[in-house]
């Protein structure tokens, strides 16, 4: 990673927010499956968006990540029998804002002071990721918010990692790519990013034929690489 480049840009949703956080706060309400809960609706919500991007180009296959996220959380508690009156909008709500892992705006503020580029690059609606940095207070750390909306698939379509290069004006191995999502990484890496892999859980490598160019722990072990 010793190649000189202007630009890293991140996933949002696992990478600088926190996933479970919105579970996290109705815990007591959801109750004992809550856990099982926020997992199944992450689940279901990138399944409709793989889904969602191959039909893209049907009259009627095109849904924002918003509407995915609502379809997801309506499946999960129904197939975990969760009801309680009002929790499925508190829960929705609590998404709109979730909470940013504690390095993320430490980390955010060290590539602004070396002169970075910084950008967000997300499945995330415009309106969702506006309302998450400025929850996070991180919209003044960010150069751009990119949306998947631009183009109308999700990722890994080459055309999601296209915006960063059309945004900056950049080709894409002089592009740092970070994400805590696997399948995000080799979706980065196919398309010529060098992708960073932060991997909070310790859990074993996939996709081999696409491996990152490094594995991190946590957002602050970005802070002494070399880009």
């Amino acid at each position: 990673m010793t190649t000189a480049t202007n630009v890293c840009v991140f996933d949002a949703y696992g990478t600088l927010f926190d996933l479970h956080s919105a579970t996290a706060r109705y815990a007591e309400e959801v109750g004992p499956q809550a856990m099982a809960l926020s997992q199944l609706w992450r689940n279901k919500q990138i399944e409709y968006s793989w889904i969602r991007s191959a039909m893209a180009r049907m009259p009627d296959g095109w849904r924002d990540f918003w509407s995915l996220t609502e379809e997801a959380l309506t499946h999960a508690m129904a197939v975990l029998k969760v009801e309680s009156p009002g929790l499925r909008e508190k829960l929705l709500g609590a998404y709109m804002t979730l909470d940013a892992y504690p390095d993320a705006r430490a980390t955010l503020t060290h590539l602004k002071a070396r002169n970075a580029g910084v950008a967000i690059l997300s499945n995330g609606s415009p309106n969702m990721l506006a309302a998450a940095v400025q929850s996070a207070g991180i919209a003044a750390l960010c150069d751009a918010l990119l949306s998947v909306d631009a183009v109308r698939m999700y990722k890994p379509r080459p055309e999601v990692y296209a915006l960063v290069t059309a945004r900056f004006g950049v080709k894409p191995q002089d592009v740092v790519f970070v994400s805590s999502n696997r399948w995000d990484v080799m979706g980065a890496a196919s398309f010529g990013f060098r992708p960073v892999w932060v991997n909070r859980s310790g859990i074993p490598d996939e996709y081999l034929d696409h491996p990152p160019a490094k594995v991190v722990a946590d957002l602050t072990q970005l802070q002494s690489l070399k880009f």
